[in-house]
């Protein structure tokens, strides 16, 4: 699929996106039913007969599945088990590695009904607070193909989430804390996973379909380069980077757009990206985090639902190599006219403004 993207033109961009990357609606019914079905074991069935009551409070879906944003042919679901025991953050960092080999029981036991074929893999399986659990599951239903879980647990901070209300800010000044005195940033972002669905929930469904194409594009790069890469949340955010303000419009031109997010990536040095949808400046503690974390060596891309969590740090080399990738596929002609020149990229500045903080007298940060 490689050589079909590579010679694509531009503005063929969409009936490619349609014809490689979306999947017929009865298919993708079938796989979300088949997410729901575990989804519902997972909450009413797997703790029934735990030695200690175990309590569920909800199963969201993560991920690309919660996202609505399914590669065809790749089917991915995070499931993140919302667990009433879990009263803080620190019983998540201690606790899930039982509860997890609970679901491992559980679901090896359901692989006995003969209701589906399961084959498990169990990630750092020799650690026993291992962070998840991963499956395969394969359907009659589903032919030959498999759906690949990944089940997380987490620490039910948010309780019920609105999609238009942000959060009370002393929960992120106490996942600050927490982060902070552990070292561990980002290390609970797991727990406003409703949040980070909700960020791309009800976004334009061509700016859904340019993020399927850049997943596809980094995907192919991954496959040639077999390094380790930035995460690909990090390119699914910088997308909707590049969309909010390069376009804004629920319609656009896919090349342009996928134009701009290769620039962006070979510029990605220079990238500092936050959003206050859910946090902002306004609470001390937060500030403080913000500050320090934009002030950080780029590229900082900042999940919109977690203030502690750098989706872009930790991997110069991989940028590195996806930048000299995206270098190559400036001069493919996916992005390219029939003249051969260039589309049009949209005018997207490398960095956020950041506001001035100062300490006034009584030791408060004061934004300028």
């Amino acid at each position: 699929m490689e050589l079909e993207l590579n010679c694509t033109p531009a503005a063929e961009l969409d009936k490619f996106i349609e014809d490689y990357l979306l999947s017929n609606s009865s298919f993708h019914n079938e796989v979300r039913a088949i997410i729901d079905i575990v989804c519902t074991f997972l909450k009413e069935r797997c703790f029934r007969g735990a030695d200690h009551p175990v309590r569920v409070s909800k199963v969201v879906k993560g991920g690309s599945s919660g996202k609505g944003k399914m590669l065809l042919g790749k089917w991915e679901a995070d499931l993140v088990v919302f667990l009433n025991n879990l009263t803080c953050f620190e019983d998540q960092l201690r606790q899930r590695g039982k509860f997890i080999q609970e679901i491992k029981k559980q679901l090896c036991a359901l692989q006995q009904e003969k209701t589906f074929h399961l084959k498990l893999e169990v990630q750092d399986s020799n650690q026993p607070n291992s962070q998840g659990l991963s499956f395969k599951l394969r359907s009659p239903q589903l032919l030959q193909q498999e759906v690949e879980f990944d089940v997380l647990l987490a620490y039910d901070v948010l309780g019920d989430v609105s999609i238009n209300q942000k959060p009370e800010p002393y929960i992120y000044g106490r996942l600050i804390i927490k982060c902070t005195s552990l070292g561990l940033e980002g290390e609970f972002n797991t727990c406003f996973t409703e949040l980070q669905g909700n960020f791309l929930k009800d976004r334009p469904p061509q700016l859904k379909n340019l993020i399927r194409l850049v997943k596809h594009w980094y995907q192919l790069c991954k496959e040639k380069l077999r390094e380790p890469l930035p995460p690909q949340y990090a390119l699914e955010l910088l997308t909707v980077y590049a969309w909010e303000r390069g376009s804004g419009f629920p319609e656009f031109n896919t090349a342009e757009g996928f134009r701009t997010v290769l620039e962006l990536v070979t510029n990605y040095r220079q990238l500092r990206i936050y959003w206050t949808v859910y946090y902002d400046f306004q609470y001390e503690y937060v500030s403080n985090c913000l500050h320090k974390q934009l002030s950080r060596a780029r590229p900082v891309i900042l999940d919109p639902a977690d203030p502690t969590r750098n989706v872009a740090g930790g991997n110069p080399l991989g940028w590195w190599l996806l930048a000299e990738e995206a270098v190559a596929w400036l001069g493919y002609p996916c992005v390219r006219n029939c003249d051969t020149s260039l589309v049009r990229s949209w005018d997207v500045p490398f960095e956020d403004p950041v506001p001035n903080q100062e300490v006034d007298e009584n030791g408060a940060c004061v934004l300028l």
